[in-house]
């Protein structure tokens, strides 16, 4: 690992910003660094607003938009919610459907088939609507680069709204409507929501048509909530008042779907790290194992007796789930190791047999073991389909642009893609993406880094001191959890391993034969002889708190040791 201390802020601006708030420098250290400079906007940070949400018709097309669906309600059409199978698009579509319905029957839902249909838009979908005399289609988290289809859809006289947040292309479709604030000639405000945000603004909109406010729609802010942690959208700005708000309704009055699944858990407050890692991965296996639309139905269902069924059978998809990415993680670095393909610059491997369902994990999990820009490829009908994950600082995307003459397809953000391409190519592509990457990366991103807010002494670690800390929340990128430094560290004499096969470290550190503190470090066993050497060392941490027994106590969950 690479520690990477951030830039101090000047002296006398934390003093001033110490002074002003009443806080300790440290916070206002960590304050400053969030570009946190004034008593007003620590006051947003620590206390967001509803009423700082930006009005939705800021939004390029929102008046369009919503001038079509009232016109769709006026007509009596039929209305059809159309989603990706992936968190963000279930949860989307879950939101502006449940929404529609509360005033209006003619709406129904689709989700495409991951395996028959693919990503996004797909002629099917268009043909499902023809025959069932759908002439409104609002596409959720994806149709930005569906062109074809939604011409193909405009033959049909079935008209389009695009609600999506990925990088469009320089033509957009033909849509009646066309949602995404990273439009060029969109001038929202806020550009970094994800898809079921942007579904969330539609809705915002309609509401206000209605005059209904924002608290008539605090409800449906746990969908949104899930979507922001699962798609890792920077927790800034207006995510940040929604994932706060919507963490809030997960807590004190979950929708069925969320409660079926928070009974299963012992743990009584969810933090938006526990989304990410226990709702998100559950709501995600429906769409990989079976279909996504089991998780429009279990985000729906309003009968708790219902939604307990429905989650019973989810959390046997993520069973599955579990099983079939650990075997195909094996079999993939088998083969990069067979291969001897270690020392490259990318790590890019295909079978035809593994679960299409899985692969944006394996590639997760191949970059969390070589730490370099990963493709995960498998049979998808006759072509083949991959998942990409990227390192910090790279981006992915651009990397796949410089290799499109070898793709059919492809489409997403800056560390996660999914593309498409023919098997002949593959062998191509696999050259040509190492040789992107191998000529545009700086070798310093193919070592993970650590990112250090601040170098602070274990006297100034206290209880109030983490009060304060968790007021931080809800954290993610933008706004991640601070990190600290401490250095000269000596062992006490009670460090040891524990846990399978001595994997974790567990430890009790004093700075200059004071303020002793335990500590916790994952995966650290094998730095158990640095530690206990008696030689001074440094350690990174967040600071955490340990229940045993009944009793609490401060502990840093250390993350590496120099």
């Amino acid at each position: 690992m690479r520690w990477t201390i951030k830039p101090r802020p000047e002296q006398v601006e934390i003093e001033r910003l110490a002074n002003a708030l009443g806080v300790e420098k440290i916070v206002a250290h960590l304050l400053l660094q969030r570009d946190i400079s004034t008593f007003e906007e620590a006051k947003k940070f620590f206390r967001p607003q509803l009423e700082e949400l930006h009005n939705p018709f800021l939004m390029k097309d929102m008046y369009l938009a919503v001038a079509r669906i009232e016109m769709a309600i006026a007509e009596n059409e039929n209305i059809l919610v159309y989603g990706d199978y992936d968190v963000d698009g279930t949860t989307a579509v879950a939101l502006v459907s449940s929404y529609l319905l509360s005033y209006y029957p003619n709406v129904a839902t689709y989700i495409p088939d991951r395996y028959d249909e693919g990503y996004g838009v797909s002629y099917k979908g268009i043909d499902f609507a023809e025959d069932n005399g759908f002439s409104l289609i609002i596409a959720l988290d994806c149709g930005i680069k569906a062109v074809e289809k939604v011409g193909y859809a405009k033959d049909k006289g079935i008209d389009f709204i695009i609600c999506d947040h990925h990088r469009p292309d320089s033509v957009l479709p033909a849509a009646v409507a066309v949602l995404d604030p990273k439009r060029e000639d969109c001038n929202y405000p806020y550009d970094e929501l994800c898809g079921c945000g942007v579904g969330f603004k539609l809705v915002q909109a309609l509401g206000s048509r209605r005059g209904e406010t924002i608290d008539d729609l605090l409800y449906y802010l746990d969908l949104v909530a899930t979507a922001i942690a699962a798609d890792i959208v920077p927790i800034t700005g207006e995510n940040r008042i929604l994932a706060y708000y919507g963490l809030q309704v997960i807590n004190q009055s979950p929708r069925a779907g969320f409660r079926a699944i928070i009974q299963q858990l012992k743990k009584s407050t969810l933090t938006i790290t526990d989304v990410v890692f226990i709702i998100a991965p559950r709501i995600n296996a429906a769409g990989r194992m079976e279909h996504g639309q089991h998780a429009v139905n279990l985000l729906t269902e309003t009968d708790i007796s219902k939604a307990m069924r429905f989650a019973s059978e989810i959390e046997k998809y993520n069973s599955d789930r579990k099983g079939l990415d650990q075997e195909i993680t094996q079999e993939a670095l088998l083969q990069i190791q067979d291969n001897k393909e270690e020392d490259r610059f990318t790590s890019v491997v295909f079978q035809e047999h593994w679960h299409k369902g899985v692969i944006g994990i394996v590639a997760s999990r191949l970059t969390e073991t070589y730490y370099r820009p990963t493709l995960v490829f498998t049979k998808s009908g006759d072509k083949l389909a991959a998942s990409a994950r990227s390192v910090k600082g790279f981006d992915v995307y651009n990397a796949l642009e410089r290799c499109s003459d070898c793709i059919e397809q492809f489409g997403g953000h800056k560390y996660a893609a999914g593309l498409t391409l023919l098997e002949e190519q593959y062998q191509a592509f696999k050259e040509q993406f190492e040789k992107v990457v191998k000529e545009t990366i700086d070798p310093a991103l193919l070592t993970p880094e650590i990112l250090v807010d601040c170098i602070i002494e274990l006297k100034d670690i206290t209880p109030k001191l983490l009060r304060i800390i968790r007021q931080f929340a809800p954290f993610g990128p933008g706004n991640m959890a601070p990190v600290f430094m401490a250095q000269n560290l000596v062992d006490t004499g009670y460090a040891r391993t524990v846990g399978q096969e001595d994997a974790h470290l567990k430890v009790s550190v004093t700075q200059e034969d004071s303020h002793r503190i335990d500590g916790i470090g994952f995966n650290l066993g094998n730095k158990l002889g640095r530690v206990t050497s008696r030689n001074p060392f440094d350690a990174v941490f967040s600071i955490d708190e340990n229940e045993w027994q009944g009793n609490i106590s401060l502990q840093l969950k250390i993350r590496d040791i120099k």
